[in-house]
């Protein structure tokens, strides 16, 4: 027989002590088990529409519902409610926790910064100039309108006296470019360039890109293109290769596949945290990377810069 024990109240009856409502408790465990089961299970919601990839790219933010899970767990002052958020925190940092961990470091022998400009960039000199503080030995941009390239190029050429231009990509290089070619990436022009970059520690392959935009609807433009460059990638020859530029695709991104094969990735080799660059103002995605092979990446990060919508990425190397 269950004994319950009542409260005396001066001058009243004796009174049950206050009852936690369970169906709190039974909501914050209920929240916690979706939550676990779609950071899970993901990557198993078919790509149509680009719902897929949606939730590819947003799945790290999901983390900041655990901490106010907990939080409703220990206002329903439930025990189980706690443990069961346990579990999607578990989940997410066998996922994404990695990159919480302190990075390796190393000595930097090559640096590099990449930026997308912005088409509506009302002073891209400004933002290059920006860049260029940070004393990188190659600058990649993207999106930039014409001319805008050429005109930086002439402002730093006593820092940068090596420059590479295809469409609205291009390469300032500390050093000489030994060749450069146009990539095809699918689109009806071209938006990627290789160039062969002679460094005092040797060449490296590198390519410019701006791969083609993703819409929450319509994907198939962006996955064409991930397809191009990776056999681009996959045929060239060159001992160390590096990719710098705006891929439209988040890391976390199934899409990322075809290249994430064939290369690292210096942000989670090397970066403290996601680095998320766009928008620029509170980036919650990173569709601007630098990715590589034949090299060792010891430090990664982001840069703001004045006029664009799109924050940069440094990375550096040593061989």
């Amino acid at each position: 027989m269950t004994t319950i024990e009542l409260k005396k109240t001066p001058g009243g009856p004796a009174q049950p002590p206050p009852r936690r409502p369970a169906w709190r408790a039974g909501l914050v465990i209920a929240a916690a088990l979706l939550l676990a089961a779609v950071l899970a299970g993901h990557r198993l919601v078919p790509n149509v529409h680009g719902i897929g990839s949606v939730l590819d790219t947003i799945a790290p933010l999901f983390g900041l519902a655990v901490p106010v899970l907990a939080v409703a767990a220990l206002l329903a002052r439930s025990g189980r409610a706690l443990l069961a958020v346990l579990l999607p925190a578990i989940i997410w940092a066998a996922l994404f926790g990695r990159a919480l961990l302190p990075p390796p470091g190393g000595d930097v022998q090559l640096r590099v910064v990449t930026q997308n400009l912005y088409a509506d960039n009302p002073d891209p000199q400004t933002t290059v100039r920006a860049l260029a503080e940070g004393g990188p030995d190659l600058i990649a941009l993207q999106e930039a309108a014409g001319g805008t390239i050429e005109t930086v190029a002439e402002q730093l050429a006593k820092t940068y006296p090596h420059h590479a231009v295809r469409s609205t990509v291009g390469l300032l290089s500390k050093y000489p470019i030994v060749d450069v070619a146009g990539v095809d990436t699918g689109l009806e022009w071209t938006r990627a360039l290789r160039a062969l970059v002679n460094t005092p520690q040797g060449e490296v392959a590198v390519y410019v890109v701006h791969l083609g935009s993703a819409r929450i609807n319509d994907t198939a433009t962006r996955d064409h293109t991930i397809d191009m460059l990776a056999q681009a990638v996959r045929a060239d020859e060159a001992q160390r290769v590096l990719v710098l530029g705006d891929l439209n695709t988040a890391a976390t991104d199934r899409a990322i596949a075809p290249l994430s094969a064939l290369l690292s990735d210096a942000q989670a080799e090397a970066g403290w945290g996601w680095g998320f660059t766009w928008p620029s103002s509170l980036p919650v995605m990173r569709p601007d990377h630098v990715l590589y092979r034949g090299l060792t990446a010891t430090q990664a990060g982001v840069l703001r810069t004045p006029g664009t919508d799109h924050r940069a990425v440094t990375s550096g190397f040593a061989f």
